[in-house]
């Protein structure tokens, strides 16, 4: 399972703490670490996130309220704590299973359609439980409807 919270993602599978993600960590200088989880972990997302916009995502911007540039709005909503997790939840939770999320905010439009071309290109169940209500997606469909 995995849990998610404000700017930090903490993975369980199988009851076990497996990984805890610090949102801040991310922008890390990688020549200075070691090959490790972080490094598989961004090799993972960049190749999500092509495999993502060859099957038509793009990135709904308008969900980040700041002045800044269209790259760094889309630098912003790729690292939102549900898509790590769910991103992270892929790469490691054994196919067949289902990739839990829960989140103590509601999910931005940007998320949900995000892991909705997840759920689709990976053929992952993905079910994630925001403030409001729980989202089953599967296929590239939530079950919310694209209502919440």
């Amino acid at each position: 399972m995995v849990l998610s919270s404000d700017g930090e993602a903490v993975v369980l599978i199988d009851g076990e703490d497996v990984l805890s993600i610090d949102v801040e960590d991310l922008d890390r200088d990688s020549e200075q670490d070691t090959f490790s989880v972080w490094d598989e972990f961004h090799a993972f997302m960049e190749d999500l996130d092509l495999r993502m916009k060859r099957a038509g995502y793009v990135s709904k911007t308008n969900v980040v309220l700041h002045d800044v540039e269209e790259e760094e709005k889309e630098r912003m909503v790729r690292y939102h704590s549900e898509r790590l997790a769910v991103a992270y939840g892929i790469m490691r939770v054994p196919q067949g299973k289902p990739i839990r999320v829960i989140k103590n905010l509601r999910v931005c439009e940007d998320c949900h359609s995000a892991i909705k071309c997840m759920a689709k290109i990976t053929g992952r169940v993905i079910i994630l439980r925001d403030n409001n209500r729980f989202h089953h997606f599967k296929d590239g469909s939530c079950s919310c409807g694209d209502y919440w």
